[in-house]
C-alpha cells in the first residue's frame, strides 16, 4: 500500500516523495516557514558551519594516506556522518533550491546522485551499528601507506529489516538498493567528492537566499 502522510501545515494528506517530507505542496511549506521563522536548524551561521566541517572532513580524507585500518575506517566513517548530515539538513530546510539544483544536471546525473546520497545514508544507519566498518569497506594498498580515498565500498547481502515497521523497511530498502547500485565497488573517496560537490552548490544558493532576506 503507498504511504500518505498528513500535511503540518494544511492537514491534508499527501504522498510524500522523500521520507522526511512534511508538507503537501511547496505553499505550505512556504507558509509553515513564515509562520516558524526562528527554527534554529534554518539559522545561516549554523548551516555554514556544518556545510564547513564537511568540506574540510572530506578533503582531508581525500588527501590522506595510511596502511591503519582502523584510522581508514574512522576518517570515511566522519566523511560520512557530515555528508549524511548536510544532505539532510537541505532536504529538509531548503528543498526548492535542493531540487533546483538537482534540476541543473541531467537525468541519468541526477539519478547517480540522488543514489550515491541513498546509499551513503544508507551507510550512515549501519555501519558501525548494525555492521562493522569492515563489512562495508576494502582498504587498498594495506602493504604500505596508500590512499584512505582508494579504499573501496563492499558489496553487501540483503540486510534484515524485521525488526522496522513496514514504512522504515520500504526506505530503508530503497536505500540499500541505492548502496549496491551506486556505492558497492566504488572508491569511497569519489563517491563522497561527488556528493560533496553537489552539496556545496546546493549550500551556496542556500546561504546567499538566507543572507539576501
Amino acid at each position: 500500500m503507498t504511504e500518505t502522510r498528513q500535511c503540518e501545515q494544511c492537514g491534508a494528506r499527501f504522498t510524500p516523495r522523500r521520507e522526511h517530507a512534511r508538507f503537501c505542496s511547496a505553499r505550505c511549506r512556504v507558509a509553515w516557514n513564515r509562520q516558524n521563522v526562528g527554527d534554529p536548524p534554518t539559522d545561516a551561521g549554523a548551516l555554514g558551519w556544518t556545510i564547513a566541517a564537511m568540506r574540510d572532513t572530506v578533503d582531508r580524507l581525500r588527501r590522506a594516506r595510511t596502511s591503519d585500518r582502523p584510522h581508514g575506517f574512522a576518517a570515511i566513517s566522519e566523511a560520512v556522518w557530515w555528508v549524511t548530515l548536510v544532505d539532510a539538513t537541505l532536504v529538509r530546510y531548503h528543498p526548492d533550491i535542493y531540487d533546483a539544483v538537482l534540476a541543473g544536471h541531467d537525468e541519468e546525473e541526477r539519478r547517480v546522485i540522488e543514489g550515491m546520497l541513498g546509499g551513503l545514508r544508507f551507510v550512515r544507519n549501519w555501519m558501525g551499528y548494525h555492521l562493522d566498518h569492515s563489512d562495508f569497506i576494502q582498504p587498498e594498498g594495506v602493504s604500505g601507506s596508500g590512499p584512505i580515498a582508494a579504499w573501496t565500498w563492499r558489496s553487501l547481502p540483503e540486510p534484515v529489516l524485521a525488526a522496522l515497521p513496514a514504512r522504515g523497511q520500504e526506505w530503508e530498502m530503497t536505500r540499500y538498493r541505492d548502496y549496491q547500485a551506486r556505492l558497492a565497488g566504488q572508491p569511497a573517496g569519489e563517491i563522497l567528492g561527488r556528493t560533496t560537490d553537489f552539496l556545496l552548490r546546493a549550500a551556496d544558493g542556500s546561504l546567499s537566499r538566507s543572507e539576501s532576506a
